[in-house]
């Protein structure tokens, strides 16, 4: 049972993973490209690298919405399913 209850926390931490993986990736891009822009134009204004980096991760969780609701779904079937097996 130990086992089953390790292998349910790795799972979890797995898909925290995959689910904050587009979101960051998108983040880190766009912020990489906003400030080679910036170095490259010599301007340097705060709001020029945070708002483009707001809606680019917005624009990325609204488009990636659907799979990560599907991927939560499985994964709460999943743990309600196993409920039985930590009981007894």
């Amino acid at each position: 049972m130990e086992a089953k209850l390790i292998g349910l926390g790795v799972e979890t931490f797995k898909l925290a993973l995959y689910l904050s993986l587009p979101m960051l990736m998108a983040g880190l891009v766009a912020g990489l490209l906003i400030s080679i822009f910036q170095a490259t134009t010599q301007i340097n204004e705060m709001t020029l690298s945070f708002v483009p980096k707001i809606i680019v991760v917005v624009a990325v969780i609204i488009f990636t919405m659907p799979w990560m609701m599907n991927m939560m779904m499985d994964f709460t079937k999943d743990v309600i399913n196993m409920i039985p097996e930590f009981i007894f």
